[in-house]
């Protein structure tokens, strides 16, 4: 029998409506078979774990990052596959981080959540956990057909590194424009095997090390020069600088000067875009010349979650900024289209 471990971390798809008060309130999720039924009729076992206490996705953070992984690699043997329920709001950012922090992946994760509790009469909850599962146990001559970190909702798989979330009204939440969805489930699961990732054959590897001193600075026209050295001159070790169109910023003098001497003294500048579709062309306009020739790195089409998390990533594991620099513009984990 296939094994899936069911790893509850809290969201909208554990609650269900209190008929006194019509509150959310989470339930127990070991009797999830009481909510949705038509997980008895699955051929494969599931055990869930439940954290304690429940955390709403806004307060996910890096420690939280490195217990799934703990979690994941402490039953990495015992199971085929692992699906992660959690809050939709910054799934994208969770997914991202578990794909850089798991080395050589050769089994499903799949996260999956929903936009009403799990006893709604229009619901989507039931149908994301369901195949979910169904995707986390699929296997194609004995190896799983999807051995990635990924997102299930609303019939789409997506690569975790390459979505977010866009909608908070719709049952259709994520989006990845920059790459193909790995499966859709309509009245069968067809899967998109040219771009789903191949395992190499060497040992899955585990790494437990993040650092959050990241920096944001995102333009806009008319932003002044004590904004931009706020960003720029905190205390952090990166700054993602979110730039216009394929990474395009202001030529003015001062914010060149200042750019330069945050990178003379040590800080790291990651160039990705505000577009959500396309990529950072580093170069192809004057108003990206200088930046590439003072140093800037290119984000290429990554995401702002996939952003963040690498740079936590890396950080957190190597000390030599130049080799941090290089394999941020190296495509790791699927995370990026080379130019």
């Amino acid at each position: 029998m296939t094994n899936v471990l069911i790893i509850y971390t809290g969201g909208t798809i554990g609650m269900v409506t209190d008929p006194k008060t019509g509150v959310l309130v989470p339930f127990d999720f070991d009797q999830i078979t009481d909510n949705v039924p038509e997980l008895k009729r699955l051929d494969y076992n599931f055990k869930v774990y439940s954290f304690d206490p429940l955390i709403d996705s806004s307060n996910m953070s890096p420690e939280i990052y490195m217990a799934l992984v703990s979690l994941i690699q402490k039953n990495y043997e015992k199971y085929d596959g692992f699906v992660i329920l959690h809050g939709s709001d910054t799934m994208s950012f969770t997914a991202s981080a578990l794909s850089f922090m798991i080395e050589n992946l050769d089994k499903p994760i799949i996260l999956t959540g929903s936009q009403l509790p799990v006893n709604g009469i229009r619901t989507d909850a039931k149908e994301n956990l369901i195949t979910a599962l169904e995707i986390a146990a699929a296997k194609k001559k004995g190896k799983a057909v999807v051995p990635e970190v990924c997102i299930y909702f609303d019939y789409q798989l997506f690569r975790g590194n390459r979505s977010f979330k866009y909608n908070s009204d719709k049952f259709e939440a994520f989006r990845s424009p920059n790459f193909p969805v790995l499966a859709e489930a309509g009245v069968y699961l067809q899967f998109n095997k040219n771009d789903i990732l191949k395992p190499g054959n060497v040992p899955v590897k585990f790494h437990k090390k993040l650092d959050s001193e990241i920096g944001v600075l995102k333009l806009y026209p008319g932003i002044s020069p004590h904004i931009v050295k706020a960003a720029l001159f905190s205390d952090c070790k990166a700054i993602i600088m979110e730039t216009f169109g394929s990474g395009n910023t202001s030529t003015a003098k001062w914010f060149l000067d200042l750019i330069r001497i945050a990178i003379s003294e040590g800080k790291l500048i990651l160039n990705i875009s505000q577009c959500k579709v396309g990529s950072v062309e580093l170069g192809r306009y004057e108003t990206s010349r200088q930046l590439k020739e003072m140093g800037v790195v290119s984000g290429y089409d990554m995401t702002f979650e996939a952003a963040v998390t690498k740079l936590m990533f890396l950080f957190g594991n190597i000390k030599n900024k130049k080799k941090i620099a290089e394999l941020l513009e190296t495509n790791l984990r699927g995370e990026m289209t080379l130019g």
